[in-house]
């Protein structure tokens, strides 16, 4: 059995991917993969994680967790999500740094079934726009407050990745862009399932229903029909074209309102997002899906 977990990160992906596994929980559950529902398993696996705070769990504790998640059957691939399974919204920006308990934490999610493998995913987001959203999820009133203390443009995603990698470094990582999401949602869905990328997922156009004006999702699925594309990366260029053509108004580019996020600020933020990005894709045991 393999473990797969989707730990997030917050602000990202808004659980369609686990909504697009759990449409083909049938499909997948014949071919040994479980996406259980998250309200089966939640409560015990948070239960089980601070107890044993990053201890193996014991083979009794193990059986306990697949009784509430598959009903107590081992499957080829169980898929577990959770956007707090590094830390809760309001932890994420501590210690002058993105998610910093988020080596601890994937050390001891790993420990939950010891002895079997376990890969990790990790969506991540444009700081320009992650904190800002962050502070919406979050109870704070003053968006000043709540990020004093952190220097936005020192915070890196590629810091979380390696914490992750160093604390789990047998595990493998998956990391990928949220702004890419519309385009790569397939290819997503049928790397967690563990599915050759040609599979065919229900919900994989989920995304792009609800960016793309009607007629232009029409289109769309009209062209793909009679031009099938060879490989992913086609696919995602024909989707561009079209998103380019069809996507709704104010979908695609997020407006961001924040006190002190000036155009220039949020300029630098990008360029340095983008730049981090290579530095995660020059980490060893790392695979970026990119658009």
């Amino acid at each position: 059995m393999e473990l797969v977990y989707h730990i997030g990160a917050h602000c990202t992906d808004d659980d369609r991917l686990l909504k697009c596994l759990l449409k083909n929980r049938g499909t997948l559950s014949a071919q040994g993969i479980v996406v259980p529902g998250p309200s089966r398993y939640r409560p015990i696996l948070r239960e089980t994680l601070v107890s044993l705070r990053g201890r193996p769990a014991t083979p009794e504790m193990q059986q306990m967790i697949l009784e509430a998640a598959t009903d107590g059957e081992e499957p080829r691939r169980l898929i577990l999500v959770n956007q707090s399974f590094l830390c809760m919204p309001q932890k994420v920006l501590g210690e002058r740094m993105l998610y910093p308990m988020a080596g601890e934490k994937a050390h001891w999610l790993s420990q939950l079934f010891p002895d079997r493998p376990c890969a990790f995913f990790l969506g991540i987001r444009n700081p320009a726009t992650f904190i800002p959203a962050l502070f919406a999820k979050s109870r704070e009133a003053d968006f000043r407050a709540f990020v004093a203390g952190i220097d936005p443009l020192a915070v890196a995603w590629s810091d979380v990745v390696r914490r992750i990698r160093n604390a789990v470094p047998q595990a493998r990582l998956t990391v990928w862009c949220d702004e890419d999401t519309p385009l790569i949602l397939p290819a997503l869905l049928t790397r967690m399932a563990g599915l050759p990328e040609d599979t065919a997922l229900r919900g994989s156009d989920d995304l792009l229903h609800a960016i793309m004006q009607p007629a232009g999702m029409q289109r769309l699925r009209a062209y793909l029909d009679e031009n099938p594309p060879v490989n992913e990366a086609q696919r995602r260029r024909i989707v561009t074209a079209f998103l380019d053509k069809y996507a709704l108004p104010d979908t695609m580019d997020e407006e961001i309102h924040a006190p002190g996020w000036t155009d220039d600020l949020i300029h630098e933020l990008t360029e340095r997002y983008e730049e981090d990005l290579h530095a995660i894709g020059s980490i060893e045991g790392v695979e970026i899906v990119t658009a």
